[in-house]
């Protein structure tokens, strides 16, 4: 039984490598845009194209706001946040707020 879930685990790690593929999306992209996806009106509403468009908008800002000591440090973790909730309001994410 251990085994039937290691595979089963194996072959959906290889299905999101293969939807990351697809939709020319890394894994950190892959994840904001799965983030994204789980409220149902953001996905009625503003559709797959916006979703992808805000999750390498997010991906980009945060590769480039990161610094070394950034878990440490409030004053940048508050700019990321900063950074982001303007993003989400470019976007009109959450369209049901």
């Amino acid at each position: 039984q251990v085994i039937e879930e290691l595979i089963d685990l194996a072959r959906k790690v290889r299905e999101e490598k293969t939807r990351g593929k697809q939709q020319n999306m890394n894994e950190d992209e892959i994840a904001f845009y799965d983030a994204l996806e789980v409220n149902d009106s953001a996905v009625k509403v503003l559709g797959d194209d916006a979703l992808r468009k805000i999750a390498l908008e997010l991906t980009q800002m945060i590769r480039n706001s990161v610094t070394i000591d950034w878990t440490q440090r409030e004053s940048v973790q508050a700019e990321i946040r900063l950074k982001v909730k303007k993003i989400l309001i470019k976007y009109g994410y959450p369209p049901d707020k």
